[in-house]
């Protein structure tokens, strides 16, 4: 064990009227909530990168953080401290779940072959953890963002040399997220996309990453990997754009590449606000286009115009997002990861728990509000009787196909009709919003 974490008892419900900062005082897995134990439907993961590999440090300064297992080499020994530590933390909170990329938990390597030997041993050692432990993986993924290799892209990068070592990644990131049981594998762009269009060939790039997705694909079902493969919207930052903007666009671009019905979402609220999008929306785009995956939780911050991954606060937009996704089923593979890390001043071990209970909290509190909205049916009543007139007459033909437009334009004419204009109630319908945020 890494000892780290000694101080703290494992993590356990008290109820809302504790006053115990380390204890959960809404998250009581065990509840049942439309048919579903809160953890079933949260199914919560705490994130490797941000919670244990991160040194607080910012573009102004170097990490204040003094954790045990970052030292000034990161050797095997380091990435074994590490990962006592990782599961320590797991089973004092009590997630069933947590994700990482390939970087994240293994040893520095340069060359491939360095790569593939120090990936290699450290996923011998997570297997023995979780074979003691109750904590699984929800997704893998390969960082191919952070080495200068990748600073004109990784799949999109001009040498078709820097995409064969991303290939390598991808490859035993994705075996490894196999070996390990993980419910799916996640595709981060980073920096696929451009600071300046006068030195790109968008059209090259753009088929050079279809083609990759692609192949990620084909050795999904090569080695016989059941779980989903999920590509990660972001639309900015670090590059100037990214080529996976947004939900839409993410859609438009699998669609271009016949890769529709392979590939989904993982789906983050700080990306969709820097898109300039609500949560909600982009979960409900996901839906509508039939590629929800999964989420990563977080938040910015609306003082500032950049991905700060804060951990989530805001009990209104969550019980909208987990509204939309209650109503398009839940999750299957995927779940509630926290892309979330304690602020630069944070720097004890408490803050690690206290960012993570907060968010497990928030996260059950707009769970019940977004089953009590559904239970009372009154969004759902309201926008199905806003567009009923489409199942039958002429919206009905139009929608079947068995309407043209000259047959459309005739109908019009035949009633002779201005079409009224509806009340579309939208303070009605965010009052009851309102009245179901508790």
């Amino acid at each position: 064990m890494s000892g780290f974490f000694d101080h703290i008892s494992p993590i356990q419900y008290e109820g809302p009227e504790s006053d115990n900062p380390l204890a959960f005082k809404y998250y009581d897995k065990s509840k049942k909530v439309l048919g579903k134990t809160i953890e079933e439907h949260l199914r919560v993961a705490v994130c490797y990168w941000h919670t244990f590999c991160w040194d607080g440090s910012d573009i102004f300064g170097g990490g204040p953080f003094d954790r045990p297992w970052h030292g000034s080499v990161n050797d095997h020994t380091a990435a074994l401290m590490k990962l006592d530590a990782a599961f320590e933390f797991f089973d004092k909170l009590g997630n069933p779940f947590f994700c990482f990329h390939d970087t994240d938990v293994m040893a520095t390597a340069e060359t491939p072959r360095e790569h593939t030997e120090n990936f290699r041993k450290i996923v011998d050692a997570i297997e023995a953890k979780m074979a003691s432990s109750q904590t699984k993986l929800l997704w893998g993924t390969a960082n191919m963002f952070s080495h200068p290799r990748y600073m004109a892209g990784a799949s999109t990068n001009p040498n078709p040399d820097v995409a064969a070592f991303a290939a390598l990644q991808v490859k035993e990131a994705l075996e490894a997220t196999h070996r390990l049981d993980g419910a799916g594998y996640v595709m981060w762009g980073g920096r696929e996309g451009y600071d300046s269009i006068l030195n790109t060939n968008l059209k090259q790039e753009m088929d050079q990453l279809g083609r990759f997705v692609a192949m990620t694909v084909e050795h999904k079902h090569k080695i016989g990997f059941k779980g989903d493969i999920w590509i990660e919207p972001k639309p900015h930052e670090p590059t100037k754009h990214q080529y996976d903007r947004d939900v839409a666009t993410v859609y438009g671009f699998l669609k271009e590449y016949g890769l529709e019905d392979e590939v989904g979402v993982n789906i983050e609220p700080n990306h969709a606000t820097l898109a300039g999008h609500s949560f909600e929306h982009e979960v409900e785009m996901a839906n509508a286009l039939g590629i929800f995956g999964s989420i990563d939780f977080n938040r910015g911050d609306p003082q500032n115009g950049w991905d700060t991954d804060q951990f989530p606060n805001d009990l209104r937009e969550n019980t909208m997002a987990l509204y939309y996704i209650l109503k398009g089923g839940g999750f299957k593979n995927g779940g509630s990861n926290f892309d979330a890390k304690v602020r630069r001043q944070s720097r004890d071990a408490e803050d690690l728990f206290y960012g993570h209970i907060g968010g497990m909290d928030l996260l059950a509190r707009a769970l019940q509000n977004a089953a009590a909205l559904i239970e009372s049916g009154k969004l759902q009543a309201f926008t199905e009787q806003r567009y009923e007139k489409w199942e039958s007459g002429m919206g009905k033909l139009m929608m079947s196909n068995n309407a043209t437009l000259g047959d459309m334009a005739k109908y019009c004419l035949k009633e002779n009709n201005s079409p009224e204009p509806v009340s579309a109630r939208q303070e009605y319908l965010e009052n009851i919003v309102t009245q179901h945020t508790k």
